[in-house]
């Protein structure tokens, strides 16, 4: 198993023609993965860049500033939303459709890393969420070893390039270079990272290693694939610029992330400045002569004064309404990747009625992941000689529907009266999350009759026992 690859503010200067030269595709969507990356990082990362993400105010000495950022924390509200909108679709399992028992058994470990199929489209939509979109590569051991499929995710920066033809009609991927990081054993007890680019053909494959001293990539490693017409492949996008483009749909409330961790630095810096008063001496013109203190007693001139300065609390409103203001905004735009932009000006009511979501960023994911589930199913499949690859649905139900005890109630007495019939009422039971997710509605039908009773049968009369005949009476009586 090998890991992806972060050269986030890596500058590559390689020639074109080399196999690690990005494409322009690569080179458009690079310059907005930094904020991003170093937002998902956290604090840590954003006070390791410095002066990239926290200008030095004018006159500030490098001390001063060194203490400032020492100081400024970020608000994770990058982080929780890519989380919060990736749960969404995994709030209730994804669900496989006539997929062949071995694969079923497979996905519990889909790649090979302990990770299930829901958690690995947890994860895996986080990539998706917060970059716009993300490869997986379906691969298995070499031919001779026995075939077990694994699903290998790529982020946006680990796909430097790809060619592609129409074939058949159908646009079909033809080359495609990946960015790897291998760790192997170095040692009795150490390791090393092994930086390659994996280039994958219809058919057979390359691996080109870097060597370190050179800083040279060379042919590693070449084969035969196992899948000879096909590349094992596939993409899913949350925001689709064109073919393995794509822009973060979060990009924006990464900025204002950015801004409110600005802003406060500069709060929290003025705060700390202004915490204790400013002692002022009006008149007195040995002012550099007087010291202050518990135990200290200070005598001045009649026409001087002396008095603590400290500034008005009205003087820091604008910030913190500043800061209020930009957290409202990110929240706006995190509602509207859910709801759609239509819906977040209206009320709740008009919020709940309408639970199309048919523009919302997450309906866009949800389709893209499961289709990209689709693809990988049938690549998985074909690996395994398995001749029906099966299909799989991803939850689209963002907001919790549950019925409360009063909605359930009224369905009840609609039913009881007549007005609904009881496939109605099981329906809207198994909609408002009342029943489990595996409840068939129809089957429930099938297995009941007369208004919901449960069908069962005749018992068997069993058969009368014969009584025993009398036995005869002794010849001889006693």
């Amino acid at each position: 198993m090998y890991s992806s690859l972060n050269i986030y503010n890596q500058q590559i200067t390689q020639a074109p023609t080399t196999v690690v030269s990005p494409n322009s595709a690569y080179q458009r969507m690079a310059v907005f993965w930094d904020l991003i990356a170093d937002l998902k990082e956290g604090t840590y990362k954003i006070r390791s860049e410095h002066r990239k993400y926290l200008p030095q105010l004018e006159r500030e000495v490098d001390d001063s500033y060194d203490r400032r950022l020492s100081r400024s924390t970020v608000v994770p509200y990058l982080q929780r939303i890519e989380k919060m909108l990736s749960g969404m679709l995994v709030r209730k399992p994804v669900r496989l459709d006539d997929c062949s028992d071995l694969v079923r058994e497979q996905l519990f470990d889909v790649d090979l890393e302990g990770n299930d199929l829901n958690i690995w489209l947890y994860q895996t939509a986080r990539t998706v969420i917060s970059f716009g979109h993300c490869g997986v590569l379906v691969d298995a051991p070499k031919e001779g070893e026995k075939t077990r499929p694994y699903w290998v995710t790529y982020k946006p920066s680990d796909i430097l390039g790809f060619r592609s033809e129409v074939i058949e009609g159908v646009r079909q991927l033809t080359q495609i270079r990946l960015l790897e990081r291998v760790v192997e054993p170095d040692g009795p007890y150490g390791e090393k990272t092994v930086t390659q680019v994996r280039v994958l053909e219809r058919g057979r494959y390359e691996i080109h290693r870097k060597d370190e001293k050179k800083g040279e990539y060379k042919l590693f490693e070449e084969g035969e694939m196992s899948l000879k017409d096909k590349i094992p492949f596939a993409v899913a996008y949350s925001n689709r610029v064109g073919m393995y483009e794509s822009r973060s749909p979060l990009y924006d409330i990464a900025e204002l992330n950015l801004k409110h961790y600005q802003i406060q630095s500069d709060l929290d810096n003025i705060l700390h400045i202004s915490s204790v008063p400013l002692l002022a001496v009006f008149g007195y013109p040995n002012a550099d002569e007087i010291t202050t203190g518990p135990s200290e007693a200070i005598s001045l001139p009649p026409e001087s004064r002396m008095e603590y300065i400290s500034p008005s609390g009205d003087s820091y409103d604008s910030q913190f309404k500043r800061l209020d203001d930009i957290k409202d905004q990110i929240n706006t735009l995190s509602l509207a990747a859910v709801l759609g932009q239509k819906l977040v000006g209206e009320s709740a009511e008009a919020k709940q009625i309408d639970r199309s979501q048919n523009d919302s960023t997450m309906m866009v994911v949800a389709q893209q992941m499961q289709d990209l589930i689709d693809n990988c199913l049938k690549f998985h499949s074909e690996y395994l000689n398995e001749p029906n690859a099966g299909s799989s649905f991803v939850n689209r139900d963002f907001v919790s529907a549950r019925l409360s005890p009063q909605e359930i109630q009224a369905l009840l007495q609609l039913y009881t009266t007549g007005t609904i019939t009881q496939e109605t009422l099981l329906t809207q039971l198994s909609s408002g999350e009342i029943l489990g997710d595996d409840f068939d509605v129809e089957e429930e039908i099938e297995n009941t009759q007369n208004g919901g009773l449960i069908e069962t049968e005749e018992p068997e009369t069993p058969a009368p026992v014969a009584e025993p005949a009398e036995e005869p009476a002794s010849d001889q009586e006693e």
